[in-house]
């Protein structure tokens, strides 16, 4: 009897210990493996380099990943692929590349919009696939977004609404040499998502050691002003939001400045998920990324801290690497919820644009939000911002830029995006700040200087009703720019906006 009980013991352990050791951590936890059975591949949260695998040799592994590949692109097929849907949807689509891999394979972006390469007043959105080389899923499901929203524009409102007022950006591969390597880190066996510059720590602070990707990634968003993104990793079904690390590396939650927002975001894909938000391992199918498990170096916090934008981490499949006929299914899963990510751009929070009141010019200047320490630049171009908040909330909008006076304006937010726009009063003519104006008024008083000098003293009287009429003009000419400017955000459809 005591034998029977004992291999029955026995029995439930190893099938506990299976099911513990199945579960993968694809954000780079403490213990992840690729697939059941495969083993098991130990991760210092910390580190930058990975270990080895204990269990099965280098070449078991890539034998037993080499049959798990089967049905997914090569980087040659995802690149084939990239510039056939670039030639078959060219008039909504551009491809570029951000830089290259360690082994030289460029890092290619797909942009999609209605005016694909050109700068506009909209906000810019950013999808990441195959972070880690042996998380595959991600590279297929965005070649499939962007086939999806070719072939229903005009013809899906969420399509047609992503393509009229985003700008998106879809990479498929960050690590094309870790998926043909069928292992996580790059060429150089680095983490990518530990390779980033840390808040609370500082081993990534030496650029020389710092990976080609990484530096991709970084030079990237120095160009193009995104306003939110999301990585796609595999290994767990659950919406990661900031911040991913603690102070002194425990475990708890630890919020950013932004959590009600980021909470949002994350709920927002979860709900729209077919069963993410059904998870008994995490309430709602979100989760802090410091509650769950800590992290230091990740791209995630570096996106908001760095940037401002406000990214998740989200893990799409419970395998790391499904087999490629569930590729179809991942898609029905995760269509709905990509969208409406990207679609809350314009759909919820509040964005504007941010005049001089002196020459009507656009100020690039900073937005906050009274209460909560995270602030935001308006685009140096255009001078829009696009801010994602909380919807039914009460907020304090301020805008500011050194040289002006600031302005605020309370503002109860909606279900729907509220639009405000800010003019600026300049304590101290700040040229060298403003961008470039149609109307210069300054023209103006060379021109009266001379014509003092010109005009007897007699003309004097003329010379004033000129001077008057020429600063009438001026007046005028100012008005009519900034109202150009409003012009569009109102014929898009949207609420008349808040001028302050």
């Amino acid at each position: 009897m005591k034998l029977i009980v004992l291999n029955l013991s026995l029995l439930f352990l190893s099938l506990h210990l299976s099911s513990v050791f199945h579960f993968a951590i694809a954000k780079g936890g403490l213990i992840s493996s690729n697939f059941s059975g495969l083993g098991d591949i130990s991760y210092v949260g910390s580190a930058r380099h990975l270990f080895e695998e204990k269990k099965f040799s280098m070449q078991e592994h890539i034998k037993r990943l080499n049959k798990l590949a089967e049905g997914y692109m090569s980087n040659a097929e995802l690149e084939k692929a990239i510039k056939e849907f670039n030639r078959r949807c060219s008039s909504i689509s551009r491809v570029y590349s951000i830089g290259e891999s360690v082994l030289g394979v460029p890092l290619w972006v797909i942009e999609i919009s209605d005016k694909p390469g050109k700068e506009e007043p909209e906000p810019a959105f950013k999808f990441i696939g195959n972070v880690h080389g042996d998380e595959p899923v991600g590279r297929e499901l965005l070649l499939l977004l962007a086939n999806w929203l070719c072939d229903n524009y005009m013809q899906h409102p969420l399509a047609t609404l992503i393509v009229n007022n985003v700008h998106l950006h879809i990479l498929p591969s960050l690590n094309p040499d870790g998926f043909q390597s069928r292992l996580r880190g790059n060429a150089k066996n680095v983490d990518l998502n530990r390779d980033f510059p840390d808040q609370f720590f500082h081993m990534n602070d030496d650029l020389g050691m710092r990976q080609p990707e990484t530096k991709a990634i970084m030079s990237w968003l120095e160009k193009i002003h995104f306003t939110a993104s999301a990585t796609l990793h595999g290994g767990a079904l659950v919406a990661n939001y900031p911040w991913d690390g603690t102070t002194d590396e425990k475990k708890y939650y630890y919020a950013c400045p932004d959590d009600k927002t980021f909470r949002f975001m994350a709920s927002l894909y979860s709900n729209s998920h077919h069963n993410m938000s059904l998870s008994k391992e995490f309430p709602g199918g979100i989760t802090n990324g410091a509650k769950w498990y800590p992290i230091y170096g990740g791209m995630q916090d570096w996106n908001y801290i760095y940037a401002g934008c406000f990214e998740l981490t989200l893990e799409i499949s419970d395998d790391k690497w499904p087999n490629a006929s569930e590729i179809p299914v991942l898609w029905e899963f995760n269509r709905m919820s990509m969208l409406n990510l990207v679609a809350s751009l314009v759909k919820t929070g509040i964005q504007g644009r941010i005049f001089s009141s002196d020459y009507g010019s656009p100020l690039a200047a900073s937005i906050s939000i009274k209460g909560i320490n995270s602030t935001i630049k308006a685009g140096k171009v255009f001078a829009d911002y696009h801010r994602l908040l909380t919807p039914g909330e009460k907020y304090e909008v301020v805008a500011s830029m050194p040289g002006y006076k600031s302005k605020s304006t309370r503002i109860m937010l909606g279900e729907e995006a509220s639009t405000v726009d800010f003019i600026l009063d300049p304590v101290v003519a700040a040229r060298d700040d403003l961008l470039p104006s149609r109307c210069d008024c300054s023209s103006f008083e060379k021109r009266e200087q001379k014509l003092i000098e010109l005009l007897p003293g007699q003309h004097s009287e003329i010379l004033i009703i000129v001077i008057l009429i020429l600063l009438f003009l001026c007046f005028l000419m100012k008005r009519r720019v900034i109202l150009n400017y409003l012009r569009p955000k109102q014929m898009a459809g949207q609420k008349r906006p808040l001028v302050v």
